[in-house]
């Protein structure tokens, strides 16, 4: 029994582990760069295509100088309001859908609409509507980012279980409380989904948005920091840009997204 009790209280030092995926991970994009550094080198034509050492020497430069941070801050506010209108309004039409017959007809009906239907595509009669500036540009991300998330959160709904649907009857929850108290931590697997695709979905639509008439937005965003080196042929700082957009797609695929999936729906076994 003393033997027992040793053995319990005996504590194995904690070791911090990096993933072997971080490792495999990393060694791809280092074998990227590589390949990336000497086609460019072979090439030898830095206006068509530069080095990646002289793209990282300009994505720091424009990063020390402040401009790339101010316009990649233009272009992530612009974002999330749009990310935030999509949201209200996607809940709105899940919770017509879900408590009458009517909205979930109005829902079918729009989505198979509007769904299909290219945001660029309303780049026209937003400038028309709102002018260029930002209202048009949050117009269009609200068209990109709402579809998707809006299908998602109601799938997640119907996908309910009928027994939580009964617990929340047991309760005598009004149709607000059984939404947000069973509904939507029930479905948070397909909602979490349907955040990422939209984010996804509304990052591409800004950077093309601002690359039509983002100029008029406080001098623009990342899309038109883009089209404006181009302009004025400094082409590593175009391939900085698109670094940029590349990196805030992973930042906020693999920190903001994993760092949430990680407290709700693994943390309450949702997923393995």
């Amino acid at each position: 029994m003393a033997n027992i009790d040793n053995e319990k209280n005996i504590k194995v030092p904690y070791r911090f582990r990096i993933p072997a995926g971080f490792f495999r991970k990393t060694l791809i994009v280092l074998s990227l760069a590589v390949i990336w550094q000497i086609y460019a080198t072979i090439l030898d034509n830095p206006l068509m295509f530069p080095t990646f050492s002289a793209s990282i020497k300009g994505f720091f430069g424009v990063i020390y100088s402040g401009e790339l941070i101010s316009r990649t801050a233009a272009s992530l506010k612009m974002l999330l309001i749009a990310y935030a209108f999509g949201i209200v309004i996607a809940l709105t039409l899940t919770i017509l859908a879900i408590n009458s017959r009517i909205g979930s007809d109005i829902l079918e009906v729009v989505t198979a609409m509007l769904n299909p239907l290219a945001p660029i595509a309303l780049l026209p009669l937003a400038m028309l509507w709102f002018g260029i500036g930002h209202n048009s540009i949050i117009f269009v991300l609200v068209h990109a980012v709402l579809w998707s998330m809006t299908l998602n959160i109601y799938s997640g709904f119907t996908s309910v279980s009928s027994t939580l649907r009964m617990v929340g009857k047991n309760y005598e929850l009004s149709r607000l409380g059984f939404v947000f108290y069973i509904l939507i931590p029930a479905a948070f697997g397909s909602i979490l989904t349907g955040l990422k695709v939209s984010w996804a979905f509304g990052w591409r639509t800004l950077i093309a948005a601002e690359l039509v008439f983002g100029v008029s937005s406080e001098g623009g965003g990342l899309g038109w920091f883009i089209y404006e080196k181009k302009n004025q042929l400094d082409i590593d700082l175009v391939f900085a840009g698109l670094l940029a957009v590349i990196m805030i797609g992973i930042l906020v695929e693999n920190v903001v997204f994993k760092t949430i999936e990680k407290r709700t729906v693994i943390r309450w076994g949702m997923k393995l």
